[in-house]
């Protein structure tokens, strides 16, 4: 069975044990931070000044414990860490939060759980410290409509855990964090043996075989590895109640479970319009909606902020492009014939167009063909009268997606067996000598060589009209 179980999620008359299962585990938490010393003022503040780090060392167990069980349990398919909740970053104000229960730390010796603790064992100061709680959360919020849009957006970076920021597996993060965690207890020991002249004769010599004991259990986490997204995707399943016709009596309400496959085999998988609607005003996530229908259809309505794509170019990754091929007359196929690439790449002008040359150097790629030459063009996107999402894909992103475009025109034509793929050069003027000059900078490997005519070098210093819209 996966868990956590549904019972577990809230408490509910339903199921009246949860009342004392959750209130249990609230009675255990309370006896050990009591236990720790966390009701004493002295002992919280005594960490600052390196005489007394309990807290520091009951903390950063009860971290660690956590940590390697639940990754455990997900590694052995126990747990869907998908269903667990993962409070979201909001990184700025979080800092500023930090910093303000940090002072508050220091100056009043507890943070707002321990001051509980310390308030339900008769501590004056810890009732104080409480009240003063109370009192900050009023004005709080009192003042809160001041400054909503910062604190509810600044630094905001939805569910984001360790592994998405280092890219690592989860299971070698547990091993890595388990050891900083142990190297910071005896590190702690050292400095309240050396400060606060704590007396570790008397300290329970278990505690060794405990470091043992989690250190093992985090590198059985790495050996029992992290669970696929294949297999997270087959253990997923989403129950329904189903109404079954039964003709004169009522209809017989009946709970079906799928995978994740049936549901989307029998088109079960969909959003309401009511969903879509509240989903853009919940902080906790950041949705994106592709709108699918055409161009026209999406110029006459749609939800604001939504994308304009094409469904096709999420089935094959990649926008399909126009391009030009020019050969010359006397074009023999069991040849190899040296490629002139023939690149403008900007949002003002197309290469690839099916009506007679009127430029020069459209005259210049017919010379080029008459000596001998196969001249080259695809049009990347970015290029213009090819639609919104096509034409807007190169919006302040110049250097980019125009270049990855232009690379898969020089891998189509190293696949022509009429091609020398050691003598393919590129050639460009305006735009396409900027982009001459961006190919070769970053893709040097792909062309023999480069001519650049009149390339911008510095958008900083180009004409406002362009570079302002583009």
């Amino acid at each position: 069975m996966n868990f956590p179980l549904e019972a577990f999620t809230a408490v509910s008359a339903a199921n009246p044990w949860s009342y004392l299962l959750f209130g249990g585990i609230g009675v255990a938490f309370g006896y050990t931070l009591e236990m720790a010393g966390f009701g004493d003022s002295r002992k919280l503040a005594g960490q600052f000044y390196f005489r007394e780090l309990t807290v520091l060392k009951v903390m950063f167990t009860a971290i660690a414990v956590a940590m390697v069980l639940l990754f455990g349990a997900i590694g052995l398919g126990v747990v869907d860490f998908g269903q667990i909740w993962v409070n979201p970053t909001y990184l700025s104000s979080g800092v500023v939060g930090g910093v303000i229960m940090g002072v508050g730390f220091i100056i009043g010796g507890f943070c707002p759980t321990t001051s509980l603790a310390s308030a339900s064992t008769g501590k004056i100061d810890g009732m104080m410290f409480m009240l003063g709680g109370f009192v900050g959360a009023f004005i709080f919020g009192e003042t809160e409509r001041y400054f909503d849009g910062w604190y509810n957006t600044s630094g905001y970076y939805g569910r984001l855990t360790l592994d998405q920021v280092f890219g690592v597996p989860a299971s070698a993060l547990v091993v890595g964090i388990v050891c900083m965690a142990l190297f910071m207890f005896w590190g702690a020991e050292q400095l309240e043996r050396t400060i606060g002249k704590k007396d570790f004769s008397r300290e329970p010599k278990l505690r060794r075989v405990g470091a043992v004991g989690l250190l093992a259990a985090a590198v059985a986490v790495l050996v029992i590895g992290d669970p696929s997204l294949q297999d997270r995707y087959q253990k997923l399943g989403f129950k329904r109640t189903e109404m079954i016709e039964q003709g004169e009596a009522p209809p017989l309400a009946v709970m079906h479970t799928y995978t994740a496959d049936q549901m989307l085999e029998k088109r079960l998988a969909f959003t309401s319009p009511a969903e879509a609607f509240k989903a853009r005003y919940n902080q906790a996530i950041n949705p994106i909606y592709l709108d699918v229908r055409s161009e026209a259809d999406f110029n006459l309505y749609h939800i604001a902020d939504a994308v304009n794509e094409f469904l096709s170019s999420y089935y094959d990754k990649k926008a399909s492009l126009h391009y030009g091929l020019i050969k010359p007359a006397d074009f023999d196929p069991a040849k190899k014939y040296p490629v002139m690439v023939y690149v403008y790449g900007g949002p003002a002008a197309q290469t690839a167009t099916d009506s007679w040359p009127g430029r020069g150097d459209h005259f210049f790629n017919q010379y080029m063909a008459q000596q001998g030459y196969v001249v080259f063009t695809v049009d990347n996107r970015g290029t213009p009268r090819r639609g919104a999402a096509f034409g807007g894909a190169l919006y302040g992103k110049q250097g980019t997606v125009e270049v990855d475009d232009q690379l898969r025109g020089v891998e189509w034509l190293k696949s022509q067996p009429f091609v020398d793929a050691k003598r393919i050069g590129v050639h460009g003027w305006s735009n396409g000598g900027y982009m001459t000059l961006m190919l070769l900078a970053k893709h040097s490997e792909a062309y023999a060589c480069g001519v650049s005519g009149a390339p911008v070098t510095d958008w900083a210093l180009y004409d406002t009209h362009y570079t302002e819209r583009y």
